[in-house]
């Protein structure tokens, strides 16, 4: 179990690191990812029920996820369309496009091929085929995204979420930075999508359900154990938070809690770790207080 949880973890972490794309680049919250995660796993189970092959089928759910926010991208910048709008109405319109490719609100994969089955022969102990796909996974996702933001593009991204204005004077094309921002954010979100289906053996219509807070919580935690770091250990940060989630859901379970309160126990989780900086803050500011009043 704990093994699995770890493997699920980093495969949440790919999720925590898309949505830091728009939440922490950006600095807009995107409410796509709880359509384009469910139609990433959804595309690529219905791929592999019709013969692709697993890694094809996660490449397509990928490209469809990516497809979702570049919706969200054009709704929000050409349409002028709120941005929290924007998200919710391409997040509405992915359940149909779920339930039209699948033709039913789930799909399984029983005696299907997984993309597990690429480690087969390695004979490795269970689920750590789920840990090396996790591992492989927010590896190569890390190092694109590092390589990415070190160009000449991924710095005027950056920009653009420092501070809009300013890069418009740059003469940086802000929309266009939005656009790609929603549109590689929603990628991964798919991806992660997409792996989890298979891994949990089925594609179901529900799965993005509260799932902007998992995501908001992997990078939540790790902010507020790890403080202030550098970009890549920031990524890396998210990862680790995303696997200290996924086991303190695991203890909740263990401790005999009712599973159907687990997105209220997330929101609880995420909102304690977004008040913990403050509660920390104040608590200082008196310390020093009473330390000068003395």
């Amino acid at each position: 179990m704990l093994i699995s949880t770890i493997g699920q973890g980093l495969i949440w972490g790919i999720l925590g690191l898309g949505i830091f794309m728009t939440y922490r680049l950006l600095n807009f919250p995107d409410m796509t990812v709880e359509g384009s995660y469910p139609l990433g796993g959804a595309v690529c189970v219905m791929g592999i029920t019709q013969g692709m092959s697993p890694v094809v089928a996660t490449l397509l759910g990928v490209g469809i996820g990516m497809l979702a926010g570049l919706t969200t991208g054009l709704l929000y910048t050409k349409g002028n369309i709120p941005i929290i709008l924007a998200g919710i109405l391409v997040m509405s319109a992915s359940n149909s496009v779920i339930l039209f490719v699948m033709k039913s609100p789930s799909l399984s994969l029983l005696k299907q091929k997984k993309i597990h089955d690429l480690f087969q022969n390695l004979n490795l102990p269970d689920y750590f085929d789920t840990v090396l796909i996790g591992v492989i996974s927010v590896s190569l996702i890390i190092i694109l995204l590092l390589f990415f933001l070190k160009t000449q593009l991924g710095q005027a991204y950056i920009a653009t979420g420092d501070n809009e204005q300013m890069a418009r004077s740059f003469g940086i094309n802000t929309d266009k930075m939005k656009i790609i921002g929603l549109t590689l954010s929603n990628g991964m979100v798919a991806l992660s999508g997409a792996l989890l289906a298979q891994n949990d053996g089925y594609a179901s219509v529900d799965k993005g359900i509260g799932i902007i807070v998992i995501g908001l919580a992997s990078i939540i935690i790790g902010e507020v154990i790890f403080g202030e770091l550098q970009l890549s250990e920031r990524l890396l940060a998210i990862v680790v938070g995303s696997i200290l989630y996924q086991l303190l859901i695991l203890l909740v379970i263990k401790l005999g809690f009712n599973t159907n309160y687990l997105k209220l126990i997330s929101a609880v989780v995420l909102a304690s770790c977004l008040m913990l900086p403050t509660l920390k803050i104040n608590l200082n500011h008196k310390v020093m207080k009473r330390s000068e009043e003395r």
